[in-house]
Order: C-alpha cells, then sequence, then structure tokens
C-alpha cells in the first residue's frame, strides 16, 4: 500500500504542492484509522475501492460518490478529522443556501479559513486593492460561510468589516410564492443600510451580489458615493452575466476594480477571477488548486465535454479539515484549461440549471 508524507497538507500558503502528492497524503490523513473522521471511516467501509490504495491523484478522485447529499443530516461533529485531537479550532458551522431542498452542513477549521484568506488578500494585492481601507459587506452573515470569509479577508487585508445582513432563503420563499412587492421592500432595506453605511463611512471595499449591485446603481447619489470611495467590488453568491459585468465594471463603476467570486459552501469558499484578462474576454474562474479543483462534464454521461464547450461543473475539496469530493454543482460553464501550474479545469461563463433534484433553481438576492 503506497503511503505519503502528511507534511505536504500543511504547505505554506503561497506554495502550491505537487497535486498528486498532495492528495495521496489527503487519501492517508482522511481514512487513516487513527485520524479520519467518523464520517469517512464508516463511509471507507461502503466502498467498492480503498481509497489509500487505489486514490493515486487528482483524476481518481472522480472514484468516489457525491456524498454531499447526506451532509443535511449527518452528525457534524462526526466531519471533524480524528488526527487534530485537541487542537481543531472550529471556526463555525456553515450550511449550504437550502436552494434544492434541506440546507447541507459543513465544519470549517481555522487552517482552512486562514488559507483561504490568505489567497483572497493577494489577489486583491494584485488588483492594486490597498491595505487597511475599510469594508462593507452585503451578504449573510449565517449560517451561510461567505460572512466569515469575507470578514476574514477584511481583517488579514488590515480592514474593519461594516455587515449588512441579508437572508437569503427568505427572498428566495417570497420569490417562489410570487410575492414581488414583498421582495423588492426587503431589497430596499438592504439598500437603504448600505447606503447609510456608505455615507458615513470611509467604505474601500464593497463586497456584495450582482443583483444587489444591480439596485445600488439605480441611485445616482450611491453610484457618486462608491465611486469617490470605494476601490475594489468583490461580487459572490448570484451569477453576473457577460453584459452586466461589462455595463459595471466600465460604465457604472469604472474607478472601481471587480472581483468577482465563484463557489459555495461545500467546497468551503471557491473560485476567483483570473488577474489581467482583457477588456473582451469573458469572466474566468480559477480554483485553487489542488485543494480545490473543477472538471465540466456531460451531465448525461459524466464525461468531461470539450475545450469551449458547455457543460455541468463537478467540485472537489480536499485539505487536511475536510475531503467533499464529486460534488455535481447546479451551474452550467464553458470548459476553460486551467493556468500554467495547475490541475482541473477552469470556468467562465457560469449560470445555473433550470431544475436540479427535481427542485426548480431560484437564485433571488445571493
Amino acid at each position: 500500500m503506497p503511503t505519503a508524507s502528511l507534511s505536504v497538507l500543511d504547505v505554506p500558503f503561497d506554495e502550491r504542492p505537487d497535486p498528486d502528492e498532495y492528495i495521496r497524503a489527503a487519501m492517508e490523513w482522511h481514512f487513516g484509522p487513527d485520524t479520519g473522521s467518523p464520517f469517512w471511516l464508516r463511509k471507507a467501509r461502503t466502498l467498492d475501492f480503498d481509497p489509500r490504495r487505489d486514490v493515486k491523484g487528482v483524476a481518481d478522485l472522480a472514484l468516489f460518490p457525491n456524498v454531499t447529499g447526506e451532509l443535511r443530516e449527518v452528525p457534524v461533529r462526526d466531519l471533524i478529522p480524528q488526527g487534530y485531537g485537541a487542537d481543531a479550532r472550529i471556526v463555525g458551522v456553515f450550511e449550504s443556501g437550502g436552494t434544492t431542498g434541506a440546507p447541507k452542513r459543513i465544519v470549517c477549521l481555522r487552517d482552512w479559513l486562514d488559507r483561504l484568506t490568505h489567497g483572497l488578500s493577494a489577489d486583491l494585492d494584485g488588483l492594486g486593492i490597498p491595505r487597511g481601507v475599510d469594508w462593507l459587506a452585503i451578504a449573510p452573515s449565517g449560517p451561510h460561510m461567505v460572512g466569515e470569509m469575507v470578514a476574514g479577508t477584511a481583517a488579514r487585508h488590515g480592514g474593519l468589516m461594516f455587515r449588512v445582513d441579508m437572508d437569503p432563503r427568505w427572498v428566495k420563499k417570497l420569490i417562489s410564492a410570487g410575492k414581488a412587492e414583498e421582495t423588492d421592500a426587503y431589497v430596499s432595506h438592504l439598500v437603504e443600510q448600505a447606503a447609510y453605511v456608505l455615507r458615513t463611512q470611509e467604505i474601500g471595499v464593497l463586497m456584495t451580489t450582482p443583483p444587489l449591485l444591480e439596485r445600488l446603481a439605480r441611485h445616482d447619489d450611491l453610484i457618486e458615493l462608491i465611486g469617490e470611495k470605494v476601490k475594489g467590488i468583490m461580487w459572490g453568491g448570484a451569477h453576473m452575466d457577460a453584459d452586466t459585468r461589462d455595463l459595471l465594471r466600465t460604465e457604472v463603476f469604472p474607478g472601481c476594480a471587480l472581483y468577482g467570486t465563484y463557489g459555495n459552501t461545500m467546497i468551503l469558499g471557491g473560485a476567483t477571477e483570473r488577474l489581467g484578462l482583457g477588456p473582451d474576454e469573458p469572466c474566468v474562474f480559477d480554483p485553487r488548486t489542488p485543494f480545490v479543483t473543477f472538471s465540466v462534464v456531460d451531465p448525461a454521461s459524466g464525461e468531461p465535454v470539450p475545450y469551449g464547450e458547455r457543460g455541468q461543473v463537478v467540485m472537489n475539496h480536499v485539505s487536511k479539515s475536510a475531503l467533499l469530493p464529486g460534488n455535481l454543482e447546479r451551474d452550467l460553464a464553458i470548459r476553460v484549461p486551467s493556468p500554467e501550474g495547475a490541475t482541473g479545469d477552469s470556468v467562465a461563463d457560469v449560470g445555473p440549471v433550470a431544475m436540479f433534484d427535481d427542485e426548480v433553481v431560484i437564485e433571488g438576492v445571493y
């Protein structure tokens, strides 16, 4: 049985480990009898392969079944690898949006959040977003993970964070019930709170969703305020089409660096917009491999689609703190080659499927 050094799981934040060596070490950790989580040690007994023997690299993650549906009910303590012992520093228990059925839950540990926020802050450096400026986040504070992720990034980048909390589940319920007036009133309530912060504080970074950006852009005074104060706009959650992105970037907020993120709670973060894209290039998202990897597949066959073609996104999260392979997402995207030194696929032109798990997909405000 092959073995791998577990030290690669703690590689410094600025280093990218050999992907296959990293995956082999992760299999040793997550399926070792003294280090693996109770959830995965139980699951191993039901698999028709041995992860420590048969999973030799990123491509072999496709052997795993998609277990994310089980995360709706599994006791969350069973997801924590035993190898941490008393040193497991839990940031929080977070949930998916519940767009298609009951929410799924994960546990986020400090070592992963630190790695994630380090990468986000480094990207902001690459965009020229100054350190030490304060942030406004119009986003869920919980039970979604995004609030903790943005707060950690703001702190790492030297800023204080102001919050306008949103409840995307409530908006989805209103939309599903056809209550357009109530939906509009709730979104106006969010904009009103954000406007007060923008008027009274020196906000250098704004984080929110495309629907909220579009609502902010209906107010000339807020466009002016954001143009005067904000250096960077981080968006994520709901999807943004290419025309909207171009309009916001070139005409509505031309003085702000627009920076997109794509992901979800089930991979404890996600992918970030590729830096250096030209004005006519689509928004490409690159996951932080080998910790998070994507593949874009034909939903009928499960086989990868050709580059440049559209398919359904499969996400893998493999870190010391969590293992979530083979998550068939509710999104379609164009398959794009990953950057040099990365593995798996990158994605562009992301948008939701109409139906997922026999449920109508409603994005709402997030």
